[in-house]
């Protein structure tokens, strides 16, 4: 029972951590551009690299930008694609899912045979045909992140869903009459709510990290978008020259996909 007592609240004590971390990274977007007014594209390249002043506290890029302001850009960017690919992903896999679970046979199996398609292809692929497809990279990232991330709301969804309506619970609500809403809000919602919040955290992580990653390839945002992995790839030749300059994107990174991790895993108990 102790042992059990000090597992909880040490899961507590990470998700606090966790939120934390993710609200001071949230206000560092957001807060920096006002506490550091400037352009994150203008460029002077009398101060490229230079040391940290007072109209640019981080410092300045190899083009002279002022870091606080590109970081706080490319944070922004991250997590407004971040975030509203994991809401529309877990309203679609929701849906999707309660859909499946209630309606049964062929609608069923139809869903999970799209589901498993879909989880087959390497997420990044999906990512980059649509950016090949859709011209605004950041919509396209964001509908590339929705079908990634949509099957895992799908698939949890579901799998709750289906024990919980041959519930005896739900069977008597549904012989007193009451509607498909109330019994999502009074039965369903609140045992997968929980479990969703662990999804979304880890949803966000993976689409900050997604970003990132194609950035840092060469094949996301491109040049002069203030980005996290583009950022790290034209700090790169310069490590030896301004290495704090060059680990600040990577801070960056670590700090929101810890925060986000701690989120996710302090909800599990």
């Amino acid at each position: 029972m102790t042992d059990r007592l000090s597992r909880t609240t040490g899961r507590r004590g990470s998700r606090r951590v966790g939120a934390l971390l993710v609200l001071a990274v949230v206000l560092f977007a957001w807060l920096a551009p006002w506490l550091a007014p400037g352009d994150p594209y203008g460029q002077s390249l009398l101060k490229a690299l230079g040391a940290p002043d007072a109209a640019a506290p981080f410092g300045y890029d190899h083009l002279g930008r002022s870091m606080i302001q590109r970081l706080a850009a490319a944070l922004q960017l991250s997590l407004l694609i971040a975030g509203v690919a994991v809401v529309a992903a877990a309203c679609l896999g929701v849906a999707l899912g309660v859909l499946a679970a209630a309606r049964g046979g062929w609608v069923d199996r139809a869903l999970v045979l799209v589901s498993d398609s879909l989880l087959a292809l390497p997420g990044l692929l999906l990512v980059l045909i649509l950016s090949a497809l859709i011209p605004p990279r950041p919509l396209a990232f964001g509908a590339g992140l929705t079908l990634v991330l949509w099957i895992e709301f799908f698939r949890l969804t579901r799998a709750t869903c289906r024990s919980l309506l041959a519930s005896p619970g739900v069977q008597a609500s549904r012989l007193l009459g009451f509607g498909r809403l109330y019994l999502f809000r009074r039965h369903l919602w609140p045992e997968i709510a929980q479990l969703l919040l662990t999804t979304a955290a880890f949803g966000a992580a993976t689409g900050v990290m997604t970003i990132a990653a194609l950035g840092f390839v060469s094949v996301g945002m491109q040049a002069p978008t203030p980005e996290l992995g583009l950022m790290m790839v034209e700090l790169m030749p310069y490590w030896r020259e301004a290495p704090l300059t060059l680990l600040q994107p990577v801070i960056a990174i670590f700090l929101t996909l810890l925060g986000l991790n701690l989120m996710a895993g302090g909800r599990q108990a």
